[in-house]
C-alpha cells in the first residue's frame, strides 16, 4: 500500500481497573496511615484530604492492593495484558496478529521493558515494540508513534497500551516516614490504578469508523523548573542511601508555586499549546463532538475551559469520567476513549480532541480523533 493511502483506524479499545471502587476516605485504609511522619505533616494530610473531596473530580479509587493482605493483586504489566485482551477482543483479531506493541508509562526502572513483558503475557512470539516513559504525555506519545508507524507502512496492527501502579509509590510503607514532606505526600489522594490500551489497524479507506486524524507532541520545559519529580540521579543508588535520603519519594509542587510555572503573562501553558497544535493542523473545532483532558481537579479544568472558549470550544464539549473511576494518569486518555467507543453515539464527521499537559516538565500532547 502507498503510504498516502493508509489510514489509522482504532478497532478496539479495552479497561482494566483493578479491585473495587473506593471512596476517598477509604484510601488511608488501603495505602496505610502515615503514623510515622512528623506530626505536622500528619495534620497537613488530614486537611488535604478534606480539601481534596472539595477539589477533585473523583470521587471513586481503584488500587492493585487486596485490602485484607496488603499485597499486590496486579502490576503495571499484568494489568496492561488484561486491558489489551479487551482492545483485541472489540478489534476482532488474535493477539499473534500484532506486529507492533507501544507502552506508555509515567516512569520505569524495570529490566526487561514493560513492552516485551506485555508481549510475553499476550504470547506474541514476533513483533515490533517500544516503551516510553515521559509521564502523562507517554500514552500520547504512544498513540502518535502508532499513527506514524502506520502512515509510513512499517506496522498494520499496532497495539497502544498505559498502566499505572501509583499506589506503590503511595503506600505508607513505601516512605521514609520521617523526612517526608507535604510535597511528597500531595499525590496521595490524587492518583490510583488502572490501565488502558488500544488497537490502532492499517485501513486502505477513510470510511465507516473512528480514525486518527493527527497527532501532536511538544516540550515547552526547557526553562522551566520540574514541577513533578523525584530526586534520584541518572544512575543507580545504593538502595539503602537512597532510602535513608527520601530520593525516591514522588514529589509535586502545589498552590502558588506550581500556578507561577503554569500560568505565562499571556495565558496558560495548557492553552497556548492546544492553540499551537489547532494552528499547525488546521483543526476544525467547529466539529468538536468531546474534548478530553486529563485534569482531575475541577478548579483546573474550569480554568481550562474559560481559556478554551476563545478557541470556540465550548463547555458542553468537556469529556471526563473520572469521577467513576479514579484517576490512574497517563492510561486515563485511552481509559476515556474506551468509554467512548462502547458508550457514546459518534455521528460522521464528529471529532474527538484530546490534549494534555504533565508538569514533571511541561510536556504536551495531543491527537484527534475523527469518525469517518
Amino acid at each position: 500500500m502507498n503510504s498516502l493511502n493508509i489510514y489509522p483506524k482504532i478497532t478496539g479499545t479495552g479497561t482494566y481497573l483493578p479491585g473495587k471502587a473506593i471512596s476517598i476516605d477509604e484510601v488511608d485504609a488501603i495505602l496505610g496511615e502515615m503514623t510515622e511522619a512528623p506530626r505536622k505533616i500528619q495534620g497537613w494530610l488530614g486537611r488535604m484530604k478534606n480539601l481534596m473531596k472539595e477539589m477533585l473530580e473523583v470521587e471513586f479509587y481503584h488500587y492493585a492492593i487486596d485490602p485484607i493482605t496488603r499485597q499486590y493483586t496486579d502490576d503495571n504489566v499484568t494489568m496492561g495484558v488484561k486491558a489489551s485482551r479487551k482492545a483485541l477482543e472489540m478489534a476482532g483479531i488474535q493477539a499473534n496478529e500484532i506486529d507492533l506493541i507501544v507502552y506508555g508509562s509515567p516512569h520505569q526502572h524495570q529490566m526487561p521493558t514493560a513492552s516485551v513483558r506485555i508481549q510475553e503475557g499476550l504470547g506474541i512470539e514476533h513483533c515490533q515494540e517500544i516503551s516510553i516513559h515521559a509521564n502523562c504525555t507517554s500514552a500520547y506519545k504512544a498513540v502518535l508513534i502508532a499513527h506514524d508507524f502506520i502512515k509510513n507502512g512499517r506496522a498494520k496492527n499496532a497495539l497502544v497500551v498505559s498502566s499505572n501502579i501509583s499506589s506503590s509509590e503511595l503506600r505508607a510503607d513505601y516512605y521514609n516516614q520521617p523526612i517526608v514532606t507535604k510535597e511528597e505526600l500531595f499525590l496521595r489522594y490524587f492518583l490510583c490504578d488502572g490501565a488502558g490500551a488500544m488497537v490502532v489497524q492499517a485501513s486502505e479507506t477513510e470510511t465507516d469508523g473512528l480514525f486518527i486524524a493527527n497527532a501532536h507532541i511538544e516540550s515547552i520545559g526547557g526553562m522551566k523548573p520540574s514541577a513533578m519529580k523525584n530526586r534520584r540521579p541518572a544512575y543507580w543508588m545504593n538502595p539503602k542511601d537512597e532510602f535513608e535520603k527520601g530520593y525516591h519519594h514522588l514529589a509535586q509542587m502545589f498552590q502558588e508555586e506550581l500556578r507561577e510555572h503554569f500560568h505565562d503573562a499571556d495565558g496558560t501553558v495548557f492553552y497556548k499549546g492546544l492553540k499551537r497544535m489547532i494552528d499547525i493542523y488546521g483543526i476544525d473545532v467547529g466539529k468538536l463532538k468531546f474534548f478530553q483532558v486529563n485534569f482531575p481537579s475541577k478548579h483546573i479544568s474550569e480554568l481550562i475551559m474559560d481559556e478554551c472558549q476563545q478557541l470556540n470550544i465550548h463547555r458542553e464539549s468537556l469529556y471526563t469520567k473520572m469521577s467513576a473511576m479514579g484517576y490512574a494518569g497517563p492510561p486515563m486518555v485511552l481509559i476515556c476513549i474506551d468509554k467512548i467507543m462502547r458508550e457514546e453515539k459518534l455521528e460522521k464527521g464528529d471529532l474527538v480532541l484530546s490534549f494534555v499537559t504533565e508538569v514533571s516538565k511541561f510536556m504536551q500532547a495531543g491527537f484527534t480523533l475523527e469518525m469517518k
